[in-house]
């Protein structure tokens, strides 16, 4: 038998993380690079952490902007925004720099509802890079892009680094801005 997961029982937070909660995104960032070196090749430092050295600037640059995400008060994952491209270096673009749902959330229309609240927060030009062999992620984002910009999505290929990406580049618009 299937069950349907949805969010329409369930209350979804995202809110920008204080520099007082750094701890508790360290710590779903190793259970992000345990996933994701299913995908990459990562190894647990000297404290049997995989750590994630940029986690300080995100209250030290302006350009950076750390969500966390809760579901019905309980911590589900996190979202890390950066400022510029990665590929273009075009400064005006949102990145979506790290995405993290925890797997017991997943399937359920969380991720979804996460990534679009971020990008009614950012209006402007988005970029969301997807490594090729995350075939998870890059459905995951082709459904959730479409679905915000109501239209099929058709991302960009490119290489970087000898590893096959997809990038995916839309236009988010101000609520404000679609209601005039």
């Amino acid at each position: 038998m299937t069950t349907s997961r949805t969010t329409s029982a369930v209350d979804v937070k995202v809110t920008e993380a204080s520099p007082e909660q750094e701890p508790i995104l360290a710590n779903m960032l190793e259970l992000y690079a345990h996933d994701f070196s299913e995908y990459v090749e990562l190894k647990l430092g000297a404290d049997g952490r995989f750590g994630y050295e940029q986690l300080p600037l995100y209250w030290k640059e302006p350009e950076r902007h750390p969500f966390l995400v809760s579901v019905d008060d309980c911590w589900a994952g996190f979202v890390f925004v950066r400022g510029g491209s990665r590929i273009s270096f075009d400064a005006s673009v949102w990145d979506v720099a790290e995405f993290f749902i925890a797997r017991g959330y997943r399937g359920r229309g969380i991720g979804t509802k996460v990534a679009h609240n971020v990008w009614e927060r950012f209006p402007g030009k988005w970029e969301v890079r997807v490594m090729g062999r995350n075939r998870p992620a890059k459905d995951f984002w082709e459904r959730a892009v479409g679905e915000f910009i109501g239209a099929t999505v058709n991302p960009t290929h490119f290489e970087k680094d000898g590893a096959g990406w997809f990038l995916f580049s839309f236009e988010s618009r101000s609520k404000s801005n679609d209601e005039t």
